[in-house]
């Protein structure tokens, strides 16, 4: 028979918490925002709205404004950001590939911004999108990444360990 001891059961209580945080701590998470991505020393933020265009006006990648440059402070980092879905690529009804936007109508129904508020998301595990534009949370692997597609020209990549519609 095995004594029990109290000291025994704390030390076994530790190292279960140990344990427990342990992971939590290993993949801290930075929360961004999209003013986080432009540059340091430009204050502007881009895209500002000039009304809804019609679906059958020219391209809108063409009326892109020039980006001031890309930051490269997350690169290979677990980041968290909100925005709206561009979907670009599905899987059965599930999209795998979409590029983020910080509003409603980007690339779509108004300009895009510059390539320095646009994401490339892509996820092995198919998103159930409610529909273009839903608003969500992406958690994953961040970096730098030129990407050029018929809606627009992407600064950045972001590999999504978690996606889920965006709560306040």
């Amino acid at each position: 028979m095995v004594a029990k001891s109290p000291h025994r059961r704390a030390v076994l209580l530790g190292l279960s918490a140990a344990a427990l945080v342990g992971p939590a701590l290993a993949e801290a998470v930075t929360d961004l925002e999209w003013k986080d991505l432009l540059p340091e020393g430009d204050p502007s933020l881009p895209g500002n709205l000039l009304g809804i265009l019609p679906h059958d006006e020219s391209s809108m990648a063409a009326r892109q404004p020039m980006s001031t440059g890309t930051r490269t402070d997350w690169n290979g980092q677990i980041v968290r950001l909100s925005g709206f879905i561009v979907p670009v690529d599905h899987k059965g009804t599930g999209v795998t590939a979409f590029i983020l936007v910080p509003f409603v109508g980007a690339c779509v129904h108004v300009p895009p911004p510059p390539a320095n508020q646009l994401v490339f998301v892509t996820t092995g595990t198919p998103y159930e999108s409610s529909g273009m534009f839903e608003a969500v949370t992406v958690t994953g692997m961040f970096g730098t990444a030129s990407t050029a597609t018929q809606l627009a020209d992407i600064g950045y990549a972001l590999s999504a360990d978690d996606i889920r519609p965006f709560r306040r």
